[in-house]
């Protein structure tokens, strides 16, 4: 499908026009409620850029987003993060719903702007590119988000004083804390599909080395994640709560794991084992192993003989 030039949505107002909306009541923040917006008023093929925050809420929308060259199904998990400047579309189903609802809880920048949220908002991963799972709520999870989502929205409704902007970022630090908390215990709740990955990479690193590595060098955490149809950030933040490290830490230690078996089973020379293993040079080998195992290539072979 032949894709448009995208249209930028440089503020919130012009959100709300896009939408056939009534003008926002702040001009940098807003709820937009989801029962009001017609799928139908923009293409399928039409990319969309916000240069603000959102975070959305929803349920039976009948819709797919495509986003960061991924399919994001909104029909799975409750609610989906997005930074500003990243592309999207929407692409309508034939199954579409118009009883879908939900809200929008849409933050520009500049209403960020003298507060250290301006700055730590970065550091939430669900608003990255690479996440690509919605955040699934609790009834009671999604009472205390709404909750919150009341109380900003009753807070930029009343008459605006000294003290609004204050609340209502405290309300959105709270807001997104909460999020960081439910996308950890999503992680732990799904047990048995977590662990079932870890096999998953396990035998994918075991076959790396033992048939691609000459040929294409060391594996990336993207490589892995992509083989295993999950996004990076993803698989690092779900071994990093299954086992403390992440991707690359995993992807290291089966290198090391694998260079110690050749070293000590065979009688191949150090700039082989290091061919074997994907490294263009055996000087890079033989850097890497020693920071990992405190001893070179040669010294461990000679220990362990």
């Amino acid at each position: 499908m032949e894709h448009t030039t995208p249209i930028r949505l440089k503020s919130i107002t012009e959100f709300h026009k896009l939408w056939e909306l009534p003008k926002p009541e702040h001009p940098l923040i807003s709820v937009v409620d989801y029962k009001l917006i017609d799928h139908a008023l923009v293409a399928s093929n039409q990319s969309l850029i916000m240069d603000y925050y959102s975070i959305t809420i929803k349920r039976d929308l009948g819709v797919k987003i495509i986003y960061g060259q991924e399919s994001f199904d909104f029909d799975e998990g409750l609610m989906f993060f997005m930074a500003p400047n990243q592309v999207f579309r929407i692409e309508k189903e034939e199954r579409n719903k118009m009883d879908h609802n939900g809200w929008i809880l849409l933050i520009h920048p500049d209403f960020l702007w003298g507060n250290p949220l301006a700055r730590t908002i970065k550091k939430y991963e669900f608003f990255n590119y690479t996440m690509h799972e919605a955040l699934f709520l609790s009834e009671k999870e999604e009472l205390l988000i709404m909750n919150l989502i009341d109380a900003m929205q009753h807070e930029y409704h009343s008459n605006i004083d000294k003290f609004s902007q204050g609340i209502i970022l405290s309300q959105i630090e709270t807001l997104l804390n909460y999020a960081d908390r439910f996308y950890q215990r999503q992680f732990i709740t799904r047990k048995i599909a977590n662990h079932r990955i870890l096999e998953q990479m396990e035998e994918l690193l075991e076959s790396y080395f033992r048939n691609d590595a000459m040929a294409n060098g060391l594996p990336s955490v993207t490589f892995v994640a992509d083989r295993l149809n999950i996004s990076p950030s993803y698989l690092t933040g779900l071994l990093k709560t299954l086992t403390g490290k992440s991707t690359q830490q995993h992807i290291q230690n089966k290198i090391i794991e694998k260079a110690k078996e050749k070293l000590s089973c065979t009688a191949r020379s150090v700039s082989e084992i290091a061919y074997d293993l994907g490294f263009e040079h055996s000087q890079s080998f033989n850097k890497f192993f020693k920071s990992k195992t405190k001893l070179s290539p040669l010294e461990f072979r000679v220990s362990f003989n």
